[in-house]
């Protein structure tokens, strides 16, 4: 004995527009066509009958109904004990269900929700007010199921992003130059993606035997598109590709950047860099930044240099001029340039890092006293509390010899 609603279907949201079934379990067969035929006035409501109490988690488990409506007193089987059953059952246990009795009793009525019912009728109710409970508790159930259903949703939508945020740091860390270790400029770096990805980049190169660049350039914002643009970016400075620039002047070379990427052809993202040349012959060094943190020179001797020409970062505004400083490396000098995800970190309860405390943090670092950049990316996770941070860590040390 049953009458079928319109199927379920997908929704405007993408969730599954699920209709009202009803599934009754009573022994008796004239309960079962008085209930058919108080719902079917109702044509979204789809009505299903079992007789045998003993079928019933059975019947109930192939039609995933949104409601159960279920007699106590039956042959065979304690209806209590039923409803014992029902909350035990892994798709079931949810679904909600009134117990139909023929008494207002309160110990029973009391009995039955704490096993588990969700509501208690007098057999047989008014029509009107049985139509009503079996909306009203349909309508949670059906609630539950599609915010369970957008729960899964957004964790399969969550796996694939990160999977793509994986393939997209892969993708980065293959563009990354390979450390220097021999020769009179020596290299190591660092670099470890946040959860979402950055926009960090840096490499460095060769202009001629006389002249080498290195740059770093952090994008705003994260995830992929980021990513995408500071790989743009890079890929022109490696291969020293913007037009009419003078890849030795670094004021040059930003100019040509701001003219390549204004932001509102980049989807509004700019980003910011610091770009130096060092010559040998005189062991000059020629920076410039624009927006990013100064790099950090470390003369043998002691002390800290801040390599800095404040200038505003790159896409923000069309035809602006760019300066340029300058410094002299003394033999056996240590550089270090880096994003502000390698400082701009704070645990719980901590106040964040600046950029001064940073600074002189690299300052008492001593290279016989172990590796320097695994020790400031240990330190940074300390702070911050976590081994994945919120922003990318990367830091490039140079060593002139």
């Amino acid at each position: 004995m049953s009458h079928d609603a319109p199927p379920a279907r997908p929704t405007a949201s993408g969730l599954t527009e699920h209709g009202v079934t009803v599934l009754l379990v009573d022994d008796q067969a004239m309960i079962g066509e008085a209930v058919r035929r108080m719902l079917a006035p109702e044509a979204d409501i789809a009505f299903h009958f079992c007789q045998d109490p003993a079928k019933a988690l059975h019947m109930a488990a192939e039609l995933s109904p949104t409601i159960i409506l279920q007699d106590l007193v039956m042959p065979g089987i304690d209806g209590l004990t039923l409803v014992k059953f029902f909350r035990a059952h892994p798709t079931l246990r949810d679904v909600p269900l009134i117990v139909l009795s023929t008494k207002e009793e309160p110990a029973t009525k009391a009995e039955a929700f704490a096993r588990g019912a969700s509501d208690y009728l007098v057999k047989l109710p008014d029509r009107i007010e049985l139509v009503a409970r079996i909306r009203h508790h349909s309508k949670g159930y059906i609630n539950l199921l599609q915010r369970n259903e957008a729960y899964e949703a957004l964790l399969t939508s969550q796996k694939a992003l990160a999977a793509e945020l994986s393939q997209a740091a892969e993708y980065v860390m293959s563009l990354l130059p390979a450390p220097l270790a021999e020769g009179d400029i020596r290299t190591n770096w660092s670099f470890v993606p946040s959860a979402q990805l950055g926009g960090d980049i840096f490499g460095y190169h060769d202009i001629d035997p006389d002249h080498f660049a290195l740059y770093l350039l952090d994008v705003c914002s994260h995830g992929v598109g980021p990513a995408l643009l500071s790989v743009q970016a890079h890929n022109m400075l490696k291969t020293q590709t913007l037009p009419g620039v003078d890849f030795h002047d670094p004021s040059q070379v930003l100019r040509g950047l701001n003219d390549t990427f204004p932001m509102e052809a980049h989807n509004n993202l700019y980003f910011t860099i610091w770009y130096g040349v060092y010559q040998r012959s005189t062991r000059r060094l020629v920076f410039a930044n624009a927006g990013h943190p100064p790099a950090v020179l470390l003369p043998p001797g002691g002390g800290a240099v801040d390599l800095i020409s404040s200038n505003l970062m790159i896409g923000a505004m069309p035809e602006i001029a760019f300066k340029s400083g300058e410094c002299e490396v003394p033999p056996g000098s240590r550089l270090f340039v880096f994003s502000d995800g390698v400082y701009e970190v704070a645990g719980p309860g901590r106040v964040m890092w600046t950029y001064d405390e940073y600074r002189d943090y690299l300052a008492g670092l001593r290279p016989s006293q172990g590796d320097e950049i695994a020790r400031v990316l240990a330190y940074v996770r300390e702070r911050g509390g976590c081994e994945v941070l919120d922003d990318d860590f990367s830091l490039v040390k140079v060593v002139f010899a």
